[in-house]
């Protein structure tokens, strides 16, 4: 029993301390590597992405996106992570979406995987009994389809899996869960404001994240990092050539434990908000001729959140069918874990031609 649950604080602390938020009387969520947003893209714009989902970044940001998309599109997406402790961690992810006229949506499904590395395995006495490796993933499979001529409408379910050590003693290392997401996107076709036409440029999204039972390890149950996030995005200037584009999102983890225990959902829903504070980030993507883009974003949250505060930039590239992002992380604090993070995305929409 000692192994195991030493074995899974030390997965988890590695995995997570950078993203779990550390909550004033509450006890950090489960799985947080799900809650790692996976594209360049939105990690140039300081994770921004729940009122823009005009991609198939979409899967994470805000399903309700999805219903705009018609095109083919298949991404795939790799990080190392926490590069500051030269461990052997790393982030992959890999996604396809695609229109359906039978069932008048689109459908789409992902695959998420976080390697933790690998651990040696002692007893009581520090004797060594062998190696292991950890490692969580997900799969998801999500549908939407427009509800209006100006909303459109997602649902998302996932299985996540969180392999944290061996079996010992008949203890199991292993936790398992299942959640949903639900996400809506508004994007006006026509919309006067200040004597122009702003339709097709301004949008705002919904999205309600990791919403399931919790997840157990070796008799210990946690709460999945259930979120709720708001967006918005507008199209600021567009000619021939140039489009320039600002966003903001914030989101709010709707998690709440004291020293009784952890509330269940929708319990939660309610009790969460007894912890102050969320999470807030605002970025810009400016596209010359649709082919070259340059961003950047700022993220910050309460101390009792994490207190993470980071700047990033990246920038982008479309040619003939294929694209391709990069994002670089800089934090406001010396030595911090994410330091020198750097993403990449390769995007491949089989339906058009960027040029």
């Amino acid at each position: 029993m000692k192994v195991i649950i030493r074995s899974v604080m030390m997965a988890l602390l590695i995995s997570g301390m950078s993203i779990i938020k550390v909550w004033a009387q509450a006890g950090a969520a489960a799985v947080p590597f799900v809650t790692i947003p996976p594209g360049a893209r939105s990690a140039g714009m300081g994770d921004v992405g729940t009122g823009i989902a005009d991609d198939i970044g979409a899967l994470f940001w805000n399903p309700g996106g999805l219903a705009f998309q018609a095109d083919r599109q298949a991404t795939l997406s790799y990080s190392r992570w926490l590069p500051q402790f030269q461990a052997d961690l790393f982030y992959a992810y890999g996604a396809y979406t695609q229109f359906w006229e039978q069932l008048d949506g689109t459908v789409g499904g992902s695959f998420l995987l976080m390697n933790l590395g690998e651990y040696e395995r002692t007893d009581s006495r520090g004797n060594f009994l062998g190696r292991f490796r950890s490692f969580e993933f997900a799969v998801s499979l999500a549908y939407a389809t427009l509800l209006s001529e100006d909303l459109g409408g997602g649902i998302q379910f996932r299985y996540i899996q969180s392999n944290l050590a061996s079996d010992v003693q008949g203890e199991s290392g292993v936790g398992r869960s299942v959640a949903f997401d639900f996400g809506l996107l508004w994007r006006p076709r026509h919309l006067q404001l200040f004597g122009s036409d702003w339709g097709d440029r301004i949008s705002a999204g919904f999205n309600l994240q990791h919403v399931g039972p919790s997840i157990t390890y070796a008799q210990q149950a946690d709460p999945l990092p259930t979120t709720l996030r708001l967006g918005a995005s507008a199209i600021v200037l567009q000619d021939e050539f140039n489009q320039l584009s600002l966003a903001f999102d914030i989101s709010k983890l709707l998690v709440y434990r004291d020293e009784t225990g952890s509330d269940k959902i929708p319990r939660s829903f309610i009790t969460a908000w007894k912890n102050p504070g969320v999470e807030f980030s605002i970025g810009m993507e400016y596209w010359y001729e649709q082919l070259v883009a340059l961003r950047a974003g700022y993220f910050t949250e309460p101390t009792r959140l994490g207190d993470r505060k980071f700047f990033s930039f990246g920038a982008g590239i479309r040619y003939d069918i294929f694209g391709m992002d990069f994002s670089f992380l800089i934090p406001q604090e010396e030595n911090h874990p994410l330091a020198n993070t750097m993403r990449f995305s390769l995007l491949v929409n089989f339906d058009r031609v960027y040029r």
